[in-house]
């Protein structure tokens, strides 16, 4: 199966503890990898999860708040000691882009690949696409300017019944064809429906970063329908008003929006530095979503 796999290198909250390194993510899609948010230590964990920098395309920055972006400069300068080529996307609202082209021109001026800004529309939309998947941002309500992202595969191919291709004898020229839905026609005008010759293709999978943000159900209409999805839960109940307060969210409310999103499951991270454990976080978002996945530092998911 293709790999679709959510890689955690860090998922505490504004100030750095010795359990967790602030916010960064990296999915790594059929050995493409795409980073979400690059708190500091990213480059390092990089390393410790044995991910390779040449593989790094495309960086999606939520917001301007350090603990979500400030590892992106050395990363950036990293990036050229491994000669890496190429070019390679950073995304990020508006109010960032002028300063880090700043620090990029300063620091990276003898870069051995090209670094392209590209600022996101605060309204969202689609920010990438290729055959394979769509990357699409949407608003989250921080404090500042905030946006979210999911990653949706395109629907896959069919799959052949080897016993049909060889009895009807088709030709390898017709194969991509009819894995992608069509009919076999034969010589003779003859048409062998697709549902004799394939299977169903293997199920297309999703997943929605959900950063800084209150709770607010235009979050859950955002990612309606996402398999699995990541949402920041920095406090436990009785912290609802400072969540208010700080532009965060509960586990509870964390697990409310995978609910109304109608997710298969929900992981949270993003911890304050209050909680030595995710224990009673993991407990009050389970009470409101079922399925419940606690981030930490190494965690890989594979997304099915």
């Amino acid at each position: 199966m293709s790999r679709f796999q959510i890689n955690i290198l860090g998922c505490g909250s504004a100030t750095p503890t010795a359990r967790h390194n602030p916010s960064c993510q990296v999915i790594d899609f059929r050995d493409r990898l795409f980073m979400v948010d690059c708190g500091e230590g990213a480059q390092v964990q990089m390393r410790k999860m044995k991910m390779k920098f040449s593989r790094l395309g495309h960086i999606f920055i939520s917001h301007m708040h350090g603990d979500h972006c400030f590892g992106l400069p050395g990363l950036l300068s990293t990036l050229s000691l491994h000669e890496k080529t190429g070019e390679l996307t950073v995304h990020m609202p508006q109010e960032g882009v002028d300063v880090f082209s700043r620090i990029i021109e300063f620091f990276c001026r003898e870069s051995t690949y090209d670094i392209k800004i590209s600022p996101l529309d605060p309204k969202g939309g689609v920010i990438f696409e290729d055959h394979a998947i769509t990357v699409e941002s949407f608003p989250l309500y921080h404090r500042v300017p905030c946006m979210g992202f999911i990653f949706r595969e395109k629907p896959k191919l069919r799959h052949l019944r080897g016993d049909m291709v060889k009895y009807f004898n088709i030709p390898v020229s017709q194969l991509h064809g009819i894995k992608e839905g069509n009919d076999f026609v034969k010589p003779d005008g003859t048409v062998i429906e697709n549902a004799r010759i394939t299977t169903d293709a293997d199920k297309a999978v999703s997943y929605a970063y959900c950063s800084d943000t209150l709770f607010d159900e235009r979050v859950a209409e955002a990612v309606k329908g996402v398999d699995t999805i990541y949402h920041e839960a920095t406090y436990d109940d009785d912290m609802l008003e400072q969540a208010r307060q700080r532009g965060h969210s509960t586990a509870r409310q964390a697990g409310a929006i995978a609910r109304l999103a109608g997710a298969r499951q929900l992981v949270i991270g993003h911890y304050s530095k209050r909680y030595i454990t995710p224990d009673i976080l993991v407990k009050q978002a389970s009470e409101e979503f079922a399925n419940v996945i606690a981030a930490n530092e190494g965690l890989k998911i594979d997304l099915l």
